[in-house]
């Protein structure tokens, strides 16, 4: 039996400006083409990180 790699949760900035909760391995290539905070052990975690982030005007809402 062969396992995924293990995905964790990122907030990731959009080119316009929101910011997505995101499930992703360490390894993929999106984090390193945007701006992202993470990762995150939780989905919940993440959504309220990325409210933090709204507020602070890091993000956009959408």
């Amino acid at each position: 039996m062969v396992s995924d790699p293990v995905s964790e949760w990122y907030v990731i900035k959009q080119p316009q400006g929101s910011c997505q909760v995101l499930s992703l391995s360490a390894e993929d290539p999106l984090l390193s083409q945007q701006e992202h905070w993470g990762p995150f052990s939780s989905q919940a975690e993440a959504m309220a990180r990325r409210v933090g982030l709204i507020r602070a005007g890091q993000c956009q809402p959408v």
